[in-house]
């Protein structure tokens, strides 16, 4: 580390240049592709996935997006002739969409169900070639535009499902929002503007790069639509905090009379090597949900896991540069007096965290158990957690979101249920089959949780599949609700199955969007036990290795998956049981979404474990220096206090502004990982990790001989560039801490 920071710092001006070519060719790079983010999600190996696939090859035209236009009218019914006619002209229209293969409108006999009973509502479906992923931004606004023109006093359109969802306005202020708080925060830690904007400026730099290169990956690999959104949240959050932790570091430095490159490179050899193992692990932790077999998530961790890449690489690199044009400005006036005057003894750590470190030390127990029953109280929600994708009664309720208005237009009409039908798919071969088929029709329609049901509908074998059968079944429950989980499940176990029993031969698959969603939810929660061991394993043989100890990888797993587990709690509580959900703008409760355990664990984890590695590898300097475990963690927790609490205030309040955007997933993901990083600074790394070092004392660097002698050795190196066991000897007996 100290031999990059130190060509970096003497060849200043061709980095900054490096890296502005690439800022300028990433850019361009992906002006020149565009992007395509997946707006739906994709599944193998599931009924729903079979049911999707059957009528790809059979029936083309059933098989894309299905969108429904509803309307309501006021005064006269919908089938007045003056809203007749105005509907049936939009319908014409929207009919003649490159991309619509049909529309089955209210009035015609197809649709004679499309009705309410008090005939105020109606809606028509219009069916895509293609699915939500590949209709273009263009033509899913000009669906919702034409479908909107009728719009009246008297009369109400609107559009739900996935294309009308993806015109839905987004914000973008959740970034200047984060980015703002994070300036004041960085004023206050340094002092002056100038070196407040370095870090800023480098994660600006890494950021954009890193968000142009995979915007152009979008083409190839499926992300999933809120990938840009996540890697931002990351990549601004991460890239603050580590170039946080290295200018401080420098900084110190500067103060205790080191030169300039004396002061870049020790604390590139220090917390240059702190943050490089920092950003491993959460890309390690990212790329674990490669595990869970799904694409659009497989791509969104490595989208983000080039986002947290770039901002170490820029951290490591772009930052000495901007260092060393800046020289000794990184200090306030003040600090640059004092150094003209020779004042270089400054102590390390301030008074206040000095006074608590070594309170901590004789109240280590009742403080430890005071902060696991906060963290247990905070997690218990998640015991309820109930994953699932939410309806568009979530959706935000302003007067441009198209698809809540829709929504409860057809939930006024006709119920819940019709926002979401399922339908029921199968081969078939012979006229036996279409009769069994209309049987299974029949049983469902009077299977509890079902309003109705509409078909069957043929479709005739070809070259290349069989013939299809389907029906659509229409549930009294919203596409969110604990009733149409059952009801999928109770048509496949038991519905289904006695309805074929004279045709055994005959395989009824149950699909459809919400079919799909649960699915997905299924499959994620069976993968997540998987994703979560591969993880907590991966990062312990890092510590481990890092550390050369048992006792503290095993404590930071525990930590972190306490600290993980109450920052669900939190997200349960609010987004599922609406508590103080008008603080983050919920309007509607529903379920967690099956995506957030996996990429809230993932980040999570990696997050806190970076905390652990930036408090404990200090510790562990003052441990290879004194063999003093005491003063070790009194000494590494007073001195890295200040700079956690730094880095964790930026984190949480560029994670907490992403509770201001629309999308839900993202709005989940930033009050989660804001909660965690609270919970992390104020209870896991100020009191829990400290308190619980000081009860194991020598032991937390136990490690066995036979495992030391196998696993790898890493270089530590101290500020004189020496190895920290060579100095060990000298330093025994220079004093702990100034200021203590």
């Amino acid at each position: 580390m100290r031999p990059l920071a130190r060509w970096c710092l003497r060849h200043r001006l061709a980095v900054s240049g490096m890296w502005l070519i690439v800022l300028v060719a990433t850019f361009f790079i992906q002006s020149v592709t565009g992007s395509h983010y997946a707006t739906s999600t994709k599944l193998s190996g599931t009924p729903s996935a079979g049911a999707a696939s059957l009528l790809q090859q059979a029936a083309p035209s059933q098989s894309g997006d299905s969108e429904q236009i509803v309307f309501q009218t006021k005064a006269r019914t919908v089938d007045s002739p003056a809203v007749r006619a105005n509907i049936q002209a939009m319908l014409g229209r929207v009919a003649r969409l490159s991309s619509v293969s049909g529309v089955t409108s209210p009035y015609s006999s197809a649709g004679a169900r499309q009705i309410s009973a008090d005939r105020h509502v109606a809606f028509a479906i219009v069916n895509f070639t293609k699915d939500a992923n590949n209709i273009p931004s263009a033509e899913a606004t000009r669906l919702v535009r034409l479908a909107r023109a009728p719009n009246s006093a008297s009369l109400q359109v609107d559009v739900v499902g996935a294309i009308a969802a993806s015109t839905n306005p987004t914000s973008s202020s959740s970034t200047f929002i984060g980015v703002g708080a994070a300036l004041v925060i960085l004023l206050i830690v340094f002092g002056s503007i100038l070196p407040a904007l370095l870090p800023l400026l480098s994660t600006a730099v890494a950021l954009v790069s890193a968000l142009s290169i995979i915007g152009a990956l979008s083409n190839g690999l499926s992300m999933a639509s809120f990938t840009s959104q996540l890697c931002t949240l990351i990549g601004l959050g991460v890239g603050i905090d580590y170039s946080l932790f290295i200018l401080m570091r420098t900084r110190t430095g500067l103060r205790h009379g080191l030169s300039l490159e004396e002061a870049v490179t020790t604390s590139a050899a220090t917390a240059g090597r702190a943050v490089l193992f920092a950003g491993v692990t959460v890309c390690i932790a990212l790329l674990g949900m490669f595990t869970v077999g799904i694409g659009t998530l497989s791509g969104a961790a490595i989208a983000a896991s080039i986002a947290v890449g770039f901002s170490v690489l820029a951290a490591l690199t772009l930052l000495p540069a901007l260092v060393g044009l800046m020289g000794r400005r990184t200090l306030t006036r003040r600090q640059r007096a004092s150094l003209a005057r020779g004042e270089t003894d400054v102590p390390d750590a301030s008074r206040r965290w000095s006074a608590w470190a070594a309170w901590v030390q004789p109240h280590r127990v009742v403080l430890a158990i005071g902060a696991l029953s906060v963290l247990v109280a905070l997690g218990a929600p998640f015991l309820s957690m109930r994953l699932g994708t939410a309806d568009y009664s979530v959706d935000p309720t302003s007067t441009t979101t198209t698809t809540y208005r829709a929504y409860e237009m057809l939930v006024r009409g006709f119920g819940p249920g019709f926002s979401g039908p399922l339908q029921l798919v199968a081969p078939t071969s012979s006229a036996a089959d279409e009769a069994t088929f209309a049987k299974v029709v029949t049983a469902a329609s009077h299977a509890p949780g079902v309003v109705t049901t509409v078909g069957p509908q043929y479709f005739p074998a070809g070259p290349h599949h069989p013939a299809v059968a389907l029906a659509e079944v229409y549930p009294t429950g919203s596409p969110q609700a604990v009733s149409t989980s059952q009801l999928i499940s109770r048509l496949r176990d038991s519905v289904i199955p006695t309805a074929v029993r004279d045709d055994p031969d005959l395989q009824v698959l149950v699909g459809g969007q919400t079919a799909l969603a649960d699915d997905l939810a299924s499959q994620l929660s069976s993968k997540l036990p998987l994703f979560v061991g591969m993880v907590v394993a991966l990062s312990f043989v890092l510590l481990m290795v890092l550390f050369r100890s048992m006792a503290i990888p095993a404590t930071a797993a525990i930590m972190n998956l306490l600290s993980a587990a109450a920052a669900f709690g939190v997200v349960v509580a609010v987004f599922q049981w609406g508590w103080l959900a008008s603080l983050v703008g919920v309007t509607n409760t529903g379920p967690i979404s099956p995506f957030i355990p996996i990429l809230m664990f993932a980040v999570l984890f990696g997050l806190t474990t970076d905390y652990e590695v930036f408090l404990v590898s200090r510790i562990h300097e003052e441990w290879l220096r004194r063999r003093d475990n005491s003063a070790a963690v009194r000494i590494g927790q007073a001195i890295t206090g200040r700079t956690i609490s730094a880095a964790a205030s930026i984190m949480t309040v560029v994670f907490f502004a992403f509770t201001f955007t629309t999308d839900r997933t993202i709005k989940m993901i930033g009050l989660g990982m804001a909660t965690a990083i609270v919970i992390d600074a104020l209870l896991v790394r100020t009191v829990l990790a400290p308190a619980v070092m000081h009860s194991l004392g020598k032991a937390n660097w136990y490690l066995p001989r036979a495992l030391d002698r196998r696993l790898p050795h890493l270089a530590l190196e101290d500020g004189t560039g020496r190895g920290v066991d060579a100095a060990a000897d000298e330093s025994a007996q220079e004093p702990i801490l100034t200021g203590v």
